[in-house]
């Protein structure tokens, strides 16, 4: 049974994940290829920047936090993330195309954010084949609760939240609130 009178705690994150001189000098090493880099940007401990890095763009005041891993897999591929924006602990993004993360976001931990899918025709081996790539949008003030796996192709709208755990494939409309595998609507904000 759910309790009748929950604890309401203000959001901490902010207030107690403090830049600090370690990640400074993570930010400037981290970052130092990426295309638009804002200021006050938190970064943790093993964050990577992988491959093309120049086609990355992170707004002011994000946190990435341990683990993260931040991926345009060719020299074509754009991934922006917006200002104020949290990356939760192991959460991996891989662009072939373009994802666009707004701003005011919570990406929970172990989250999978890919724009790509592989081709699957018969008689030719599945590592041979080319991949098919489509944008992905996660508009402004969206909350990705831990292990949410978003696919290729999907556009969150503003103000909606995602379930621990669900996989996103098709587009979520504004404050909507989707959970499941595959994610269908389940409520809305309130």
């Amino acid at each position: 049974m759910i309790s009748e009178n929950p604890l309401i705690i203000e959001n901490q994150l902010r207030k107690h994940f403090k830049p600090t001189i370690g990640n400074f000098f993570r930010r400037l090493i981290t970052l130092r290829k990426c295309s638009n880099v804002g200021q006050g940007i938190i970064v943790d401990n093993n964050v990577r920047i992988l491959r093309f890095a120049e086609n990355i763009s992170i707004g002011n005041n994000v946190i990435l936090k341990e683990g993260t891993r931040l991926c345009t897999t060719n020299s074509k591929s754009k991934l922006s993330v917006g200002a104020r924006t949290s990356l939760g602990y192991h959460t991996m993004i891989f662009s072939s195309k373009n994802i666009s993360i707004g701003s005011d976001c919570m990406i929970a931990p172990f989250c999978y954010i890919i724009d790509s899918n592989h081709q699957m025709k018969k008689n030719i081996l599945l590592n041979k084949q080319p991949i098919e790539a489509r944008d992905v949008k996660i508009k402004s003030d969206v909350w990705l609760g831990t292990g949410v796996k978003v696919l290729s192709g999907v556009t969150i709208n503003r103000g909606a939240i995602i379930a621990a755990g669900s996989i996103v494939n098709n587009d979520v409309p504004e404050n909507e609130i989707y959970a499941g595998i595959p994610a269908k609507k389940i409520g809305e904000r309130q």
